[in-house]
């Protein structure tokens, strides 16, 4: 335990928290970074109560937060897990602070990380399913599962960004996502299919796999790189271009060139279990 953090400090600190301060402490952890509005969008009902709840938590040290300096303009503030919030949730595991694996130095890396708008760009992706999921009767994000996570479980395979299951109105889709931010070449991404046919065969489930584009063009050469690939690979597949509403009708799927389908609806067309 850090010295700082004697049982009389943690019990001050843990007597200021909520219940729901800890399980958002928990969602920057377990997603190492996360902007102001991605935690408004997965965690707050009011964006004015949640922005106060923030700053409350970073004055704490439960949260610590930067602000990268893109070429143009001005970055939001990215919140990152604080020494104090890591205390919390060591004692809540029965775990000292360096069991439970943090280490300020390097929760504080992302900041100067080639990894950061990767990292965030999938994260958008979890807050705004979170963000439809709250707000919509009939949806339900049931199950996302961090690049980590899925490294931990199928890295052998392959390793995808993230693992979800979303469901929306009795439909229920099980994918892995890739998110493409554009810096590899799209034969490389397009041969990733070679690991998810190896995992399904492994398995014996046919998870499909979306990839997630930064623009019209780079999806449309990818996506045609994809149909040919899949063919040989027997691995479903689906394209689309960032935007605010992944779950809305933006996803082509490998077998088609044109009608694109909500996210729910590539599990009918993919005719996954458990839906209709």
């Amino acid at each position: 335990m850090n010295q700082h953090y004697t049982p009389q400090v943690l019990d001050s600190l843990v007597s200021r928290l909520t219940n729901h301060d800890r399980r958002l402490l928990r969602l920057v952890w377990n997603h190492e970074v996360l902007t102001t509005h991605q935690l408004l969008q997965a965690a707050f009902d009011n964006q004015h109560t949640g922005r106060h709840r923030l700053v409350k938590l970073n004055r704490l040290g439960a949260l610590d937060r930067f602000r990268p300096r893109p070429p143009l303009g001005s970055a939001p503030w990215h919140y990152v897990l604080g020494e104090a919030g890591a205390a919390v949730l060591a004692l809540e595991d029965g775990l000292t602070v360096s069991e439970f694996g943090y280490r300020r130095g390097q929760a504080l890396t992302i900041a100067y990380s080639q990894r950061l708008a990767h990292t965030t760009g999938v994260n958008s992706v979890f807050a705004a399913l979170s963000a439809q999921a709250r707000r919509t009767d009939g949806c339900r994000l049931r199950t996302w599962w961090t690049e980590a996570r899925c490294k931990a479980m199928w890295g052998k395979h392959a390793r995808p960004d993230a693992y979800c299951r979303w469901a929306e109105n009795g439909l229920t889709l099980d994918f892995f996502l890739e998110y493409d931010t554009g810096t590899e070449s799209l034969d490389r991404v397009a041969a990733k299919l070679g690991g998810y046919a190896a995992l399904a065969t492994t398995t014996g489930i046919d998870t499909p796999v979306l990839f997630l584009t930064s623009g019209v063009r780079r999806e449309a050469n990818l996506h045609d790189r994809l149909r040919a690939r899949s063919a040989l690979a027997s691995v479903p597949v689906a394209t689309a271009v960032e935007g605010d509403e992944p779950h809305g009708p933006l996803w082509l799927p490998g077998n088609r060139t044109e009608g694109r389908l909500r996210l729910a609806e590539l599990a009918h067309h993919f005719a996954q279990a458990g839906s209709p």
